[in-house]
């Protein structure tokens, strides 16, 4: 038995909850990761995880030697990093998730850059508008717009995305155009978009020389996806708040209007973030101060 690479898959296993997906996140068969850990549990002569048909938990010993043995790990981390650092290429597999609408307006035609400078980074983009877990889903950095709100998570503000309330042309000439926030529970229709994580719909919101008005009207649309709540938009559905820069194409080009100017929404921070129990390697630092210098000003971007 590789004692070291056991105490990897064992520490794979414990983050990700599953055999199955602690395999696929290290690119291994099912059966060497489970086998390993068996090995490992032999060699040291006690449980390290008990095994059900329905779950999988960690046993006190096996949480013990998983808080001793991580340390161990990061460790060596950190001797690669520096050998790394030493020699200045940066490489290896960096797990980056990120919302839709971010990643195609923001993220992705910003990439070239990126790969220009760290040809040797091998990057995998998760997309969607859902949360994961850091931890069991092995990803190593998630780019989300909001508050932070989980003490695991170390975040890195990387920008602020000013919004638009806007809708088509044609709607707006079928039920008017609002003049003040509180217009909107009149008979508009509002097409909202709706956290994946909680399945709440995000409120309309409204500042004007620090007044903040919050509407909470219900909705005619919910959509959990922010490609699909623009093209919502898009399609006349109703009236929509979006970030500048998703919106801006279709604003320059007269597909939306934007509407209560004077009520603009507060701007939207966008965080990095990462684990806090996770070493951070070089790969990810990199990433990570490449984010703060090129993002900003895609993240501020709005149409001529």
């Amino acid at each position: 038995m590789d004692q070291l690479v056991a105490i990897r898959v064992f520490a794979r296993v414990v983050e990700a909850g599953s055999f199955t997906r602690a395999a696929d996140s290290l690119a291994m068969p099912n059966a060497t990761v489970s086998k390993l850990v068996q090995e490992l549990e032999a060699h040291l002569g006690v449980r390290l995880l008990q095994r059900t048909t329905r779950r999988l938990t960690v046993t006190p010993e096996g949480r013990e030697y998983y808080e001793k043995s991580a340390r161990i790990v990061r460790d060596l981390e950190d001797i690669d990093t520096s050998f790394n650092a030493a020699r200045g290429t940066p490489r290896g597999q960096l797990r980056i998730d990120i919302g839709g609408s971010t990643a195609r307006d923001v993220l992705i035609p910003a990439l070239p850059g990126f790969v220009a400078r760290f040809p040797d980074i091998r990057l995998d983009l998760g997309v969607s508008d859902r949360q994961v877990n850091l931890i069991s889903d092995n990803v190593d950095c998630v780019i989300r717009g909001g508050a932070l709100d989980s003490s695991s998570l170390v975040g890195r503000q990387i920008g602020l995305a000013p919004m638009v309330t806007c809708a088509t042309p044609a709607y707006l000439k079928r039920f008017g155009v609002p003049r003040y926030p509180e217009e909107l529970k009149n008979g508009h229709r509002l097409v909202s978009y709706v956290s994946a994580q909680n399945s709440r719909a995000v409120p309309f919101v409204f500042a004007r020389d620090g007044e903040r008005r919050e509407i909470k009207v219900e909705h005619s649309l919910g959509v959990n996806e922010s490609n699909a709540h623009l093209a919502a938009g898009l399609a006349g559905l109703g009236i929509i708040q979006t970030f500048a820069y998703a919106a801006a194409p279709a604003l320059k080009e007269g597909m939306l209007s934007e509407i209560l100017q004077d009520w603009l929404p507060p701007a939207y921070p966008f965080h990095v973030v990462y684990p806090h129990n996770r070493h951070v390697t070089q790969r990810l630092r990199v990433f990570i101060d490449w984010l703060v210098e090129a993002i900003p000003p895609r993240l501020a971007a709005v149409a001529a």
